[in-house]
């Protein structure tokens, strides 16, 4: 007999592939083209399935039927209690193939199983019942006006959202899109990265089984510069919502002007963590090694800046150096495996170039610093010592696994230094004296600041960048606003 326990320690099978065609107007359709992209398995450098690639003319179509499902749809007559069911259903079925989906989110990110099904996928159900629950709970507010009149605001949904997400969370992207713009009333056109496709069209599939109208989810994959910026540029959509690189944001932004679309961008990240001689040095070490080797280094928070107070520097890299060689590489669907592959052959190209520049630039290579294996995107653990402010490593996001250790000495000093970047979407300080914790926390120009912990998500937190990591915020009821117009009523009562 088989225990639990022994079939969960066993890898696991790929999975069978359900859908590679586009969802529009409730229906799985060829792209107008007929043409297909490949999406890869990044452990093993080879072809998973051939996906619709959607363009400009595919988009157009998935507009229209988001447009007339909000307007005069099904949707649009739904009571927001109704809405918020078929929410709480989807979560349901989530949670009904969290193994399915756990594989293959794997198996096409390449993201280690152990992630998928213990944090991934109860972050995807927690997210869609967290805004399942805020459906018929959006309300205005009456305000004393002067005068003999009765005045009242209403939220109402924006109305058709463009979303694109990225390629390090697929899922979990989904999810903090879908909600929100789901209980506000809108409806969707999402394009996912075409690295990885796969589970949100089989996510795509569990919203039609869970009852969704038709048209008020569409899912188009395709590239940046065909299908994303043809949606960008549609007059018929209403919002805009990105997570992804700054440089195509300044992109979206240029694109979206001519039309004044809403738009909200949850972007990358310099994050500093700073490490305090009167921390608990193996938490801060435990921290610091999940805070960047997380899902490869793949978190648009990462902690890849580590200020260590120089009385502890050398204990502090000697332990983190050794937890770092210890991280487990090899096949993702094996539940042993603690680091899997970058996403593909571009990021995994970008980061041994960082990794050469490190060195070039003077910092100490302490381990790392190399390909792992002959196969598949693999970019062994590394740690730089050494590093100054002004290297690229320290400098500019890297989304690998490579952290920078850099000492410093005074509190004002490593403020100033962890300040000195254009990003601001997360810090992290390590100690144990309270006033110096909240010092980091108050003057820290970043969305998120962690204290004694590093990349503790919940639903209901407010997430989101200072500076050029983002506009605007997603989770909590804050992602709300990113998907409702304000109205004001005024009534003579005379």
């Amino acid at each position: 007999m088989v225990t639990a326990s022994a079939k969960a320690s066993r890898s696991v099978s790929a999975p069978k592939i359900r859908q590679t065609q586009l969802l529009i107007d409730g229906k799985w359709v060829d792209a107008k083209s007929g043409r297909t992209f490949e999406t890869l398995n990044p452990a093993t450098e080879t072809k998973i399935a051939d996906v619709a690639e959607g363009d400009a003319v595919d988009i157009d179509r998935a507009v229209k039927a988001a447009r007339k499902a909000f307007e005069s749809g099904d949707w649009s007559k739904m009571d927001a209690r109704d809405r918020g069911k078929l929410m709480f259903r989807l979560a349901d079925l989530v949670e009904q193939n969290l193994e399915e989906l756990a594989i293959l989110e794997s198996h096409d990110n390449g993201k280690p199983i152990r992630d998928s099904r213990a944090a991934d996928l109860p972050l995807v159900i927690d997210c869609l019942r967290y805004y399942a629950g805020w459906a018929d709970k959006l309300k205005g507010d009456t305000i004393p006006i002067r005068g003999d009149h009765f005045c009242y605001t209403r939220r109402e949904p924006i109305g058709v959202a463009g979303q694109i997400i990225p390629w390090n969370f697929p899922l979990l992207m989904v999810a903090w899109k879908w909600g929100p713009a789901l209980a506000a009333g809108c409806t969707l056109v999402l394009k996912p990265a075409e690295q990885t496709p796969l589970s949100c069209l089989r996510l795509g599939e569990l919203a039609i089984e869970a009852g969704f109208p038709k048209g008020v989810i569409n899912i188009v994959p395709g590239y940046g510069p065909t299908a994303g910026a043809a949606l960008v540029k549609h007059p018929d959509v209403d919002k805009i919502a990105f997570t992804g690189e700054h440089r195509t944001a300044q992109i979206i932004m240029a694109d979206a002007a001519p039309t004044l679309k809403r738009l909200t961008f949850e972007l990358g990240g310099k994050s500093p963590n700073i490490i305090f001689a009167d921390c608990d040095l193996d938490a801060a070490v435990a921290g610091t090694e999940f805070g960047l080797f997380f899902n490869q280094g793949q978190c648009c928070c990462a902690g890849s800046r580590v200020f260590v107070e120089e009385k502890i520097h050398d204990a502090f890299v000697e332990k983190l150096v050794k937890r770092a060689k210890s991280r487990k590489l090899g096949d993702p669907l094996d539940p042993n495996t603690t680091q899997g592959p970058q996403v593909d052959q571009a990021q995994f190209d970008k980061i041994l170039e960082y990794i050469e520049k490190g060195g070039d630039e003077g910092a100490k290579c302490l381990t790392g610093g190399k390909r792992w294996g002959k196969k598949g995107f693999f970019v062994e653990p590394t740690v730089f010592s050494e590093v100054t402010d002004e290297m690229a490593i320290a400098r500019e996001e890297i989304f690998g696994p490579v952290m920078s250790i850099l000492p410093f000495k005074k509190l004002d000093e490593v403020i100033e230094r962890a300040n000195r970047t254009t990003f601001g979407l997360a810090a992290a300080v390590w100690t144990r004296d309270v006033g110096k914790a909240h010092k980091i926390a108050h003057s820290v120009r970043a969305g998120t600041v962690w204290i004694n912990c590093y990349d503790v998500f919940d639903a209901a937190a407010p997430f989101g960048g200072f500076k050029m990591s983002g506009i605007g915020r997603e989770l909590g009821e804050a992602g709300l606003a990113n998907y409702t117009e304000l109205k004001t009523v005024t009534m003579s009562l005379q």
